[in-house]
């Protein structure tokens, strides 16, 4: 798929464990790879949708709220390269799309494998994927904004 066609990124979880959170990532509609969080920490209101508040944040080990974020590629200094960079999430600083094999890696960015042990909680072969979508956000944002949406089950 061409970057002019990048226009919305989705993560959608779909494995919640008391200290992971593994999930599906597409790129308008289509499979792109696996996405690896630290623990979910949202809640279920008496009507059945999840709610976030900022008491439910356990810092390093939470993941961030779902949402619909503007994502850029930007200098990152803890990684010394362009890597994606999340927008306005609440009670969060510095999100990013960055690679690693464990929630112990997250910090509460989004890691992104091309392969997932749902299992042990890890996802791996990353360097490749991270550096994908960094180069179609980074081509896609000269013609308009780039979103991604973080989709609870």
């Amino acid at each position: 798929m061409e970057a002019a066609g990048l226009v919305n990124i989705t993560v959608q979880r779909d494995i919640l464990v008391s200290i992971y959170t593994v999930g599906i990532v597409s790129i308008d509609g289509l499979f792109f790879c696996y996405s690896l969080e630290d623990s979910m920490r949202e809640e279920l209101d008496a009507g059945g949708r999840y709610y976030w508040r900022r008491r439910m944040k356990v810092p390093g080990k939470t993941a961030i709220p779902a949402g619909r974020y503007e994502v850029v590629a930007s200098h990152s200094a803890r990684f010394g390269k362009l890597l994606p960079l999340l927008l306005n999430v609440p009670d969060f600083d510095g999100v990013r799309i960055h690679g690693g094999n464990t929630a112990e890696d997250t910090e509460g960015c989004i890691l992104f494998g091309r392969v997932r042990d749902v299992s042990k909680g890890r996802v791996s072969d990353c360097a490749a994927v991270v550096a994908d979508i960094t180069n179609r956000i980074r081509e896609a944002a000269f013609r308009g904004k780039v979103w991604l949406d973080v989709v609870n089950p």
